[in-house]
C-alpha cells in the first residue's frame, strides 16, 4: 500500500497547470495482477527517467526523495515488478505487475 500511495501521491504532483486526473487500472490474471496508474502531469525528461528510481532524486523541493526507491525495492521484494511509459507534456503511465499467492 505505500508503493501505491507513493505513486499516487507523485501522479498528482506531476500536474501543474490543471486539474490533476488520475486513473488507476487493476488486471487480474491467472498467476499475477497488473495495476496501472496513469496521469495527465508533466511527463518526464530524460534525465529524469533515468533517475527516478534512484534514492534520493527528486524534482520537487520538498520531500526526501525516497519514495519510488522505495516502492521499487517493496515491490521486488514482493517478486514483482515496476515501469513507467511517459511523453512529456503528456504525461505518465506506471505499471506494477505482481504475483498471485
Amino acid at each position: 500500500s505505500r508503493a501505491l500511495t507513493n505513486i499516487i501521491l507523485n501522479a498528482i504532483q506531476a500536474v501543474k497547470d490543471k486539474k490533476p486526473k488520475i486513473e488507476i487500472f487493476l488486471v487480474v490474471k491467472e498467476k499475477s495482477v497488473l495495476i496501472s496508474i496513469r496521469d495527465n502531469g508533466q511527463g518526464m525528461s530524460e534525465e529524469i527517467k533515468r533517475n527516478v528510481f534512484k534514492p534520493y532524486f527528486s524534482t520537487k523541493s520538498t520531500g526526501s526523495g525516497i519514495g519510488l526507491a522505495v516502492a521499487k525495492k517493496g515491490i521486488e521484494n514482493a517478486g514483482g515488478n515496476i515501469w513507467f511509459e511517459t511523453k512529456e507534456m503528456e504525461g505518465t503511465t506506471f505499471f506494477i505487475k505482481l504475483p498471485k499467492k
